[in-house]
């Protein structure tokens, strides 16, 4: 009798894990990807996709879902919840869509205000089938240079430049040159960045599975049996790399990518996928960043929904059993209501639970715990210059440069973050320069004879917190005045590399933490969200930082889900999307990159039996 409960049991158990997997269809297929279209120039033409403004009218009726927030994770989610055919609004509270991926255009010249160069866009790559999937083939991009990054540390005589390669074997071994004394350090870190690229599914699982099991896999062990990876996310990074070598300047090159956190307090292995993330190449989107949400949108749009800009929401709406079921956007003086039965946000698990919930509802402990799992990230501060002036005459790359004052990197971070507002800008221990210009070869035909400059570094958002309350472009003297010292430093350092720079100067603009509050929307202006620390990816806790929420139809996308950058962010919307539609949606762009690898290897038989 047992027995046959037991089999009966087993074959229920079986038959859901079998539906849940494989039963439900696909929201991807080869045959929605195209050839891509010739490229639209016109801004206007362009503007009526990206910014399109919120009215009543324009919301579509009998939503299935809102997500509140237009950056990568948010149009992904969306985009991959359209392909099923639901009805989904993106509401974008900034006058354009994009988030991190809007592009903006002064005096002439663009700028990007995030996305500065991704990775794994290889053929057949997994993020590469995901973009042709939630653009529909439309998104095309322009490999840079194998030299894709450069790393200088020291000032003056003291000055040590290393270069960063991109290739299959080409990455390691140029760094080995570079550190002839260091080659077995260097090749276990690359191993530790294999096992990281190759296993961090496992975590991302732990997401997916119900909680329950994820931590009773976590606490008994058996996680740990199966990979090094639930240690390896929990292990600090300078810790390990102190093990591997003494080398200071090598530390450096182990955890460059900075994202906010000394290595000491971030996790080796976000640092190893980072740097593994660019191994196969470093790309950039052709036409500028602009476009990745100008070919979402229409995705988004064919299954009847929208994405609306100028539509800031002001509350999440919360019935008396505890369950989401709309927000409040604020349009003008009134307050439009706009009803879902799933909501999803990508505007940072900050802003989601302490700014939109209701008072009664942000108090409740599961919220609570939720929140102290985090903490703020660091704000951004970003210089954007433009030059009169081609690539050529002023002498600059499609390269990226990455400067540190000196190779520790966890006593200089610390010591600039414990300093006083009046004496940050002129100890400023990094940045990040990049020429947009130089990478998109359409800039020379959009933009003839212009180039332009992003500075990006660290900053903290209490130097800034006493002009909170003023309005953007009307902050006063005294803060242009102390922005500029940082813009000042930043443009002087730049420009020891870059001395042509100097003289064809013609504009110049610097986003502080509160510009990025004010148009990205960024909790005390961190781009990258919250805190990437080592406490957010002991593997207990990624597994309980989900994208559902103790709210009822409430969920989480972008970079709070699981990492930041651009990358992080989509994997962010597809992992929400598995879990609204109840559905891994990543098995599905698993079996289409098998049937992708098939078509090549029957293509290339077609073309060697041609040619014998």
């Amino acid at each position: 009798m047992w027995l046959l409960i037991f089999l009966a049991w087993l074959v229920i158990w079986a038959g859901g894990t079998y539906w849940y997997l494989f039963g439900k269809p696909s929201p991807f297929s080869l045959e929605s990807v195209r050839p891509p279209v010739p490229r639209e120039f016109d801004q206007r033409k362009r503007d009526k996709v990206i910014k399109q403004g919120f009215s009543v009218d324009k919301v579509p009726q009998n939503l299935d879902a809102i997500v509140i927030g237009s950056g990568i994770g948010g149009l992904t989610v969306a985009a991959t919840l359209a392909k099923v055919g639901k009805k989904v609004l993106v509401l974008e509270q900034h006058d354009q869509s994009g988030g991190c991926c809007h592009t903006y255009v002064e005096k002439g010249f663009e700028f990007d205000v995030g996305l500065h160069y991704i990775g794994q866009l290889h053929e057949n790559s997994l993020l590469r089938i995901a973009f042709d999937q939630i653009t529909e083939g439309q998104l095309e991009f322009v490999e840079l240079d194998q030299h894709f990054d450069t790393i200088q540390i020291g000032e003056g005589e003291d000055k040590r430049e290393y270069t960063i390669f991109s290739g299959k074997t080409e990455m390691e071994a140029h760094l080995k040159n570079q550190f002839p004394d260091d080659v077995t350090a260097i090749e276990t870190f690359f191993k530790i960045m294999k096992v990281s690229a190759k296993k961090t599914h496992y975590l991302a699982s732990l997401k997916l599975i119900p909680q329950w099991l994820a931590l009773f896999l976590l606490k008994s062990g058996i996680t740990h049996l199966c990979s090094s990876i639930f240690t390896l996310s929990g292990t600090g990074a300078t810790d390990l790399v102190s093990t591997l070598t003494t080398n200071k300047d090598l530390h450096v090159i182990f955890s460059y990518l900075f994202y906010g956190v000394p290595p000491k307090d971030s996790s080796v292995m976000i640092n190893a996928l980072l740097l593994h993330h660019y191994k196969r190449g470093a790309y950039y989107p052709k036409g500028g960043a602009s476009e990745i949400s100008y070919h979402i949108i229409p995705v988004i749009q064919k299954s009847g929904g929208n994405v609306l800009v100028r539509a800031p929401v002001t509350q999440i709406l919360v019935n008396n059993d505890g369950a989401a079921y709309g927000v409040k956007v604020r349009k003008g003086q009134e307050e439009v209501e706009v009803h879902a039965p799933v909501i999803i946000s990508n505007c940072g698990l900050f802003t989601t639970f302490q700014k939109l919930l209701p008072p009664e509802t942000q108090t409740k402990p599961d919220i609570q715990e939720r929140l102290d799992m985090m903490k703020h990230g660091r704000g951004s501060l970003l210089v954007f210059s433009g030059f009169d002036g081609t690539q050529e005459e002023l002498g600059i790359v499609s390269t990226n440069f990455w400067l540190f004052k000196n190779n520790d990197m966890d006593g200089s971070m610390e010591g600039f973050f414990a300093m006083s507002k009046e004496d940050a800008p002129d100890n400023i221990p990094m940045m990040f320069i990049t020429f947009p210009s130089a990478k998109d070869p359409t800039a020379k035909t959009r933009h003839p004879g212009k180039s332009c400059m992003t500075i990006l570094t660290m900053v903290k958002y209490e130097w800034f917190e006493e002009w909170a309350d003023t309005s953007v472009r009307k902050r006063g003297d005294d803060y242009i005045n102390y922005k500029m010292k940082f813009a000042n430093n930043l443009f002087d350092w730049a420009c020891t590399l870059f001395p042509k720079l100097r003289e064809k100067l013609v504009f110049q603009d610097v986003a502080t933490p509160l510009t990025n509050m004010h148009y990205l929307g960024a909790q005390r202006g961190a781009m990258y969200s919250a805190e990437h620390n080592l406490d957010r990816f002991h593997a207990e806790a990624v597994a309980r930082n989900r994208c559902s929420t103790p709210v009822k139809n409430l969920f989480i996308s972008g970079q709070d889900v699981f990492s930041c950058g651009i990358a992080g962010a989509l994997h962010g919307g597809l992992l929400c999307a598995s879990t609204v539609l109840d559905h891994i949606v990543y098995i599905d762009l698993l079996f289409l990159k098998k049937k992708l690898k098939k078509q090549k290897v029957r293509k290339m038989a077609r073309l060697v039996k041609k040619l014998e």
